[in-house]
């Protein structure tokens, strides 16, 4: 049996879901928080966060999101760390089901992240953290003046690319095919860009080091030739998938499967998406937290919204 509808459940227990928590209990819209099994988010598989405001000698990722929990949990939102199974957004109370039964809400926010995508070799598993990374500009300070790798022929591997030569000594960009994929204007700069080396045609096979990275070996996917690429840090930017299986069909997705939003609105009254589930630009834990605010706000104001107009309706009668 579902429980009575709440104010607000948030499904996601990342940056942007547990401060949209944070900001509803607050309010004392008494939020339930869905936060899943892969609760935390990226963050949990990032050993040191050095840009997040407030930790000038930075943070575990995982010990950070413990707080934004803590946090959340001080202020009266519940936590489940259960995965949502199932959603109903096409009528009001909306309903999330979860394997432990199902839950109803005036308003939902959707929080549920993206996923980088990795090459899926062991190597890599075994160095995320230790000089494995998909975010450039979350690690690449780490390793200031020193040789590192991008995997990828996107604009965002082209992005990578380029931030990182305002601190490595050498970057090189290690790409499957003979030419980028990535507009014409990012591909050139990159080209042009004398502190980057392209390896075309090639594909990493082994990320080299015990403990941290100290080489990238590449296979040449034309002759079979293998060459060692020294580096200290390789990031993966081959795209990220947006977690939105279960909104296929509930909300306007893009073509890439991201949420539609105006601000932190879907198309949908009372649903309402933040942090990197919909957001193609920035993806960064600053970023989520401040569109978690940001959505929870928005459903405040529309949940008092809501019950104006039916005060309103009912004097009227």
């Amino acid at each position: 049996m579902a429980d009575e509808p709440r104010n607000v459940i948030v499904v996601g227990g990342g940056p942007a879901g547990l401060t949209a928590a944070i900001y509803a209990a607050r309010a004392n819209l008494e939020p339930l928080v869905i936060e899943g099994f892969a609760a935390g988010g990226q963050l949990m598989t990032t050993t040191d966060v050095e840009n997040y405001p407030g930790f000038p000698d930075g943070v575990q990722g995982p010990e950070l999101m413990q707080m934004f929990r803590a946090q959340a949990t001080r202020f009266g939102a519940e936590v489940l760390t259960v995965d949502a199974t199932k959603l109903d957004l096409s009528r009001r109370p909306f309903t999330v089901w979860t394997g432990e039964g199902e839950h109803t809400a005036r308003a939902i926010i959707l929080s549920t992240g993206a996923s980088a995508k990795w090459l899926g070799i062991e190597s890599e598993t075994r160095l995320r953290g230790f000089g494995v990374s998909s975010c450039a500009t979350c690690d690449g300070f780490f390793f200031k003046d020193k040789e590192m790798v991008v995997v990828g022929g996107g604009d965002t591997a082209m992005e990578e690319a380029l931030f990182l030569t305002r601190m490595a000594s050498k970057v090189t960009v290690v790409h499957r095919r003979d030419e980028f994929r990535a507009s014409q204007i990012m591909a050139q700069r990159v080209l042009d860009n004398p502190a980057i080396d392209v390896r075309w045609n090639a594909v990493v096979d082994e990320v080299l080091g015990e403990r941290a990275v100290e080489g990238v070996q590449v296979r040449d996917v034309r002759t079979d030739e293998l060459e060692v690429i020294p580096a200290a840090a390789m990031f993966v930017a081959i795209g990220h998938t947006p977690n939105t299986d279960l909104l296929t069909g509930q909300v306007a997705l893009d073509e890439a499967g991201y949420v539609l939003t105006d601000g932190t609105r879907t198309n949908v009254e009372g649903v309402f998406a933040c942090g990197d589930v919909q957001d193609t630009v920035y993806r960064q834990a600053i970023t989520a937290a401040g569109s978690g605010c940001e959505a929870a706000i928005d459903a405040e104001r529309w949940l008092e919204e809501v019950a104006h107009e039916a005060t309103a309706a009912a004097a009227a009668v």
